[in-house]
């Protein structure tokens, strides 16, 4: 049966897998992972021998063609990221697409992703919210931003530990000092933690207190937009 599975592996804490996820890694005929070293720890915890094939955003153009070929002569295939859902800010979207258009039966588990717990913990409306994940880190930038100046939904965004304090600096002028911001850092993990403020008490804290691992960011609608003018 030709098929590909999309299967979402923990963001931190190993026991965040679900029964059906563990199953499927065991059963597809082969794994395609963003990083094989990061997934071998997994499937090693797991107690799981499987064939992987490395699938990344260097690779994915040039593999894809032959990874549909694959699944198309009757081969089951599992895709998994670094952590998390595949798709979201990671490799899947050109595979999914190709498969489709190939007649493959496409399916993805229900199971982790980083920006929802963060998003349900900010405090933050959830009824409506903006997922940007990466902002560019250079070309584009300034206009994305300026361009959520006035969003009146809840925006999400990815950031690396290492530009946290140019973030935080750049909403502190895009956005305003007012708005409320939640960096949510190293979810589900051992050391996890929220911290909620404005930008300058961000900025303060995290001058003080370099921080470390994977952070969402979740910042607070305009709600001056909601105003008449």
């Amino acid at each position: 049966m030709s098929k590909l599975y999309i299967i979402p592996t923990p963001v931190g804490n190993l026991e965040d897998i679900t029964l059906r996820a563990i199953r499927l890694l065991s059963e597809v005929d082969f794994i395609l992972a963003e990083d094989t070293r990061q997934t071998a720890k997994l499937l090693q915890h797991l107690s799981i021998q499987q064939r992987m094939i490395p699938f990344h955003q260097h690779n994915e153009h040039r593999h894809t063609p032959s990874i549909v070929k694959q699944i198309i002569s009757g081969q089951v295939a599992g895709l998994v990221s670094d952590a998390g859902t595949p798709g979201i800010s990671d490799p899947a979207f050109l595979l999914v697409r190709s498969c489709i258009e190939a007649g493959v039966e496409v399916e993805c588990l229900p199971g982790p992703t980083a920006f929802v717990p963060a998003l349900v913990q900010s405090g933050f409306p959830t009824d409506k919210f903006v997922f940007e994940g990466f902002l560019p880190h250079k070309k584009g930038r300034q206009k994305r931003l300026k361009s959520l100046a006035e969003e009146r939904r809840t925006i999400i965004f990815y950031e690396s530990p290492f530009r946290l304090i140019k973030a935080l600096d750049e909403f502190k002028t895009y956005f305003g000092t007012e708005r409320m911001i939640a960096v949510c850092r190293e979810i589900s993990k051992m050391f996890h933690e929220t911290k909620r403020g404005t930008s300058d008490e961000l900025i303060n804290h995290y001058s003080a207190h370099p921080p470390k691992g994977e952070i969402v960011l979740v910042v607070s609608g305009n709600e001056e937009s909601d105003s008449p003018s």
